[in-house]
């Protein structure tokens, strides 16, 4: 029965994410000094998220529109990221952007407010 859930999910999954990719549209256009600057201040976010889920999808596309090349790190199951998310973040729960501020990290959840942090910052 799990296996059938799963198989599900990820067939779901796969469908909304190949809707996602033929309709995502533009990305946000930036002089090229500009979009350096925003990769540099990228360095320091990552994304834990599942390739299927609909809340990743979500931020995946923001991220897009917004042009911003956030490393992604797969939390699925077996993944040293999955470990990193739950001793960091405290829970396996997805999507996670992980910010790091001097010398402290902040893990945010909940694709809302992962997206408008980005739009804050980077708009």
């Amino acid at each position: 029965m799990k296996l059938l859930i799963n198989l599900i999910r990820n067939l779901l999954g796969g469908i909304i994410a190949a809707i996602d990719f033929i309709t995502r549209g533009t990305k946000l256009k930036r002089t090229s000094q500009a979009q350096q600057q925003v990769e540099t201040e990228l360095e320091k976010i990552s994304l834990y998220q599942f390739f299927a889920c609909p809340f990743c999808i979500k931020t995946r596309r923001a991220m897009y529109k917004l042009n911003l090349p956030i490393v992604k790190r797969n939390a699925s199951q077996g993944s040293p990221y999955r470990d990193e998310l739950l001793q960091g973040g405290g829970r396996v729960q997805t999507p996670c952007l992980r910010i790091e501020k001097d010398d402290a990290v902040e893990w945010l959840y909940e694709s809302s407010e992962i997206i408008r942090y980005l739009e804050k910052r980077f708009v």
